[in-house]
């Protein structure tokens, strides 16, 4: 899916987002608003792993969707 639909299906996609990672609260999610670097920089923050890593966790995610 790409990030124009998942932008605007994102109130679907937040459940799904949420199993995915468990540490990010709901404002975490509301905020990143299917935002592609604002989930990413979520992630980041949340799991303290590397943008990079941050980046290729939801390129999976969002290709899994």
């Amino acid at each position: 899916m790409n990030w124009d639909q998942i932008e605007g299906k994102w109130k679907q996609l937040q459940g799904s987002a949420k199993e995915n990672w468990g540490k990010l609260t709901d404002d975490d999610l509301d905020v990143a608003a299917g935002k592609r670097d604002q989930l990413a920089g979520k992630i980041q923050e949340a799991y303290g792993v590397s943008r990079e890593e941050a980046e290729k966790q939801v390129d999976e995610w969002s290709n899994r969707t």
